[in-house]
């Protein structure tokens, strides 16, 4: 992760996003700072996410409605997608790493994080056959 130092927003956003179990979207943030009463306007945040992203300090991830959810948490995920619920379903293990690994050293490339995602119907959504 670069390092690069942080302004006061971005602190509290970063802090907020290390606390959560769940990504959250900006609009969640801005809500969740303003609960706190800890001003920050909304374009505030946007601008700080896209900060702690680029340095790799938060993951982004884009649900399929297209908005944007933020998590604080350093480790990769995957996820099984429905895009009839927009249910999402954590997968534990990474199918992927030791391409990651390979990627890094043949290319030298410094990988923050990777995301995998599928897409298509969970059971509850399949239609009956």
């Amino acid at each position: 992760m670069a390092t690069v130092p942080l302004t006061p927003s971005q602190q509290r956003i970063l802090k907020l996003l290390q606390g959560q179990s769940q990504a959250l979207s900006a609009q969640a943030i801005y809500l969740r700072l303003k609960q706190q009463q800890q001003g920050v306007g909304l374009a505030t945040v946007y601008r700080a996410l896209e900060v702690l992203k680029k340095t790799g300090a938060i993951q982004a991830r884009l649900l399929p409605s297209g908005e944007a959810v933020y998590s604080g948490l350093p480790d990769d995920r995957h996820h099984l997608t429905c895009l009839r619920c927009n249910s999402s379903i954590p997968l534990e293990d990474c199918p992927v790493q030791d391409l990651e690994q390979h990627l890094r050293l043949a290319h030298k490339f410094q990988v923050y994080y990777h995301t995998l995602e599928f897409f298509g119907l969970c059971q509850n959504c399949q239609d009956p056959a």
